[in-house]
């Protein structure tokens, strides 16, 4: 297993105590949603692939055939070995900058309109990810409130360089 993995996000949020499906959808809604996104039909398909490698357990089972998972010592220890001993994979392909790269080729007006929505993008994310932050200001401190503080520290930081990014190259297509 290398990189980063839907396999890990799950294990990592199951290590807050056992969940349904729905419930880790909710929670990657809330606290990863920035970070790293699954639909539906993945989850429930990775939770299956990692029951039968014994990563997780089904812990109860509800009504119409809800099940919580809670993640396995063999879960924890691939998850701590993924954390402590596998790089991460550097970011090498980024679809907006490969198209600002051939912004020459389009009418300096569409150029510049298309870095202006990367710019109002990135500002909106900045603006939400700076509600986010004022209700995490509110919560009790823990150990996972801190590290995700730290992640959206970085969300912060990140959306205003790349508003401010994206500000500065607009002058530079249109001047």
């Amino acid at each position: 297993m290398t990189g980063m993995s839907l396999r890990h996000a799950v294990l990592g949020l199951l290590t807050t105590g056992p969940a349904s499906g729905y419930d880790l959808l909710k929670r990657f809604e809330v606290s990863l949603a920035y970070v790293w996104s699954a639909t539906q039909s993945q989850l429930y398909g990775e939770l299956a692939k990692m029951a039968d490698e014994g990563l997780v357990e089904v812990a109860a089972e509800g009504p119409r055939g809800r099940k919580e998972y809670a993640i396995t010592a063999d879960g924890r220890a691939a998850l701590l070995h993924w954390m402590t001993e596998v790089e991460p994979e550097p970011l090498r392909r980024n679809g907006m900058l490969l198209r600002v790269f051939f912004l020459h080729l389009v009418d300096p007006d569409k150029a510049v309109a298309f870095l202006r929505r990367q710019a109002d993008l990135a500002a909106q994310q900045h603006d939400e990810l700076s509600k986010v932050a004022e209700l995490v200001e509110q919560e009790e401190p823990d150990q996972e409130n801190k590290s995700g503080r730290v992640v959206l520290e970085w969300g912060l930081r990140a959306s205003a360089t790349y508003r401010d990014w994206a500000r500065w190259a607009e002058t530079q297509i249109s001047s």
